[in-house]
């Protein structure tokens, strides 16, 4: 009989709730928080209240769309972190009581490993693409950008990553800067595809090895607005898109930069993308044109795993039921990645 996981996630400001049965994903429900966007991010003290009003209906819709009862599961996959600690304590809480009154294992889940197994969701109607290990996966999301190095689904080692923004914090903070509404990453994307992206130019920093930054871009592009907006106030109203435009240019070339190279020094043709940024669509396209041009064999998740959501918690919650990897009742959140 297939193993059924129910996966809860609630790292930051999105409740979501899943069902998988033997790697086959049943169903998946997100609550999001429209609360922050007036604020420009996200509040934690706003986001951890909001968890604990939706966590119940939303768990209880993910069953029932799963067509399934609650005597079915087999565990429940959680993520522990990394994240905003109160939202995080929401969903550790709740997953513990959950497994004591039905009497099953937890498996507590690495949310960024979560965005990674993603890419070996099935749906009920079809089978998805799956990378072969090993495999280079490009994990970009709003606090993080780094590349992985995949193994095997439980090895995986994080060969790069970012020393101070993450591509998705350099969207929203330029975007922020320009009065566009938060997330800006959507509405960049967006507006990119109405503009020039050589129209402007803005700093690439380099940093040593596969690492990469952002803050100088983002230095950079503040510096450029400061200067036009003082000759022209006008400035960026009349050059909304193509400042759009080149900046996500930016943003994707540093990323892709880095990527080619860490793909040539390991020799790994089979590359992934994963997390929130990885549903721009100028990075999509990108990558799989970069992907032709040297041989690669690319994986882009489906649109709807590409943000927070409980149906990769569960994917990698099902990995380590396979393996008996089960978390004890005493088991605490966690905020940072270093801690886990």
């Amino acid at each position: 009989m297939d193993i059924t996981i129910l996966g809860i996630e609630s790292s930051c400001d999105d409740t979501s709730a899943a069902v998988l049965r033997g790697g086959t994903l049943l169903s998946n429900v997100i609550a999001s928080q429209e609360v922050h966007r007036k604020y420009g991010g996200v509040i934690p003290e706003l986001a951890s209240r909001a968890h604990q009003q939706n966590i119940i209906p939303v768990v209880d819709a993910a069953i029932k769309e799963a067509g399934i009862e609650f005597r079915d599961i087999d565990g429940i996959a959680f993520t522990r972190g990394p994240g905003l600690l109160g939202s995080l304590m929401v969903g550790v809480s709740f997953t513990k009581g959950l497994s004591l009154a039905l009497d099953v294992p937890m498996m507590e889940v690495n949310h960024l490993h979560g965005h990674i197994s993603a890419h070996f969701i099935d749906l009920p109607d079809r089978k998805l693409p799956h990378p072969a290990f090993p495999f280079l996966c490009l994990l970009v999301s709003g606090g993080h950008s780094q590349i992985v190095r995949v193994e095997d689904y439980d090895r995986m080692e994080i060969v790069g990553t970012t020393i101070d923004d993450a591509a998705g914090e350099a969207f929203d903070k330029c975007g922020k800067v320009m009065g566009l509404p938060y997330p800006s990453g959507p509405v960049i994307d967006r507006l990119a595809a109405e503009g020039d992206p050589k129209r402007f130019r803005f700093a690439r920093p380099s940093v040593d090895g596969f690492d990469y930054s952002f803050s100088g871009l983002k230095t950079s592009f503040l510096y450029f607005l400061r200067d036009a907006v003082h000759e022209s106030p006008d400035f960026i109203e009349n050059n909304k898109a193509d400042l759009c435009a080149s900046l996500q240019a930016a943003i994707i070339d540093i990323l892709l930069v880095k990527l080619v190279r860490a793909a040539k020094y390991y020799d790994i043709r089979e590359i992934a993308i994963a997390g929130g940024v990885s549903a721009n669509s100028g990075l999509r396209r990108a990558i799989v044109e970069e992907g032709e041009k040297r041989g690669w064999k690319t994986y882009l998740p489906e649109f709807k795993f590409t943000t927070d959501n409980a149906a990769m918690i569960a994917m990698a919650g099902y990995i380590k039921y396979q393996h008996s990897e089960f978390a004890s009742l005493d088991v605490v959140p966690v905020a940072r990645y270093s801690n886990l």
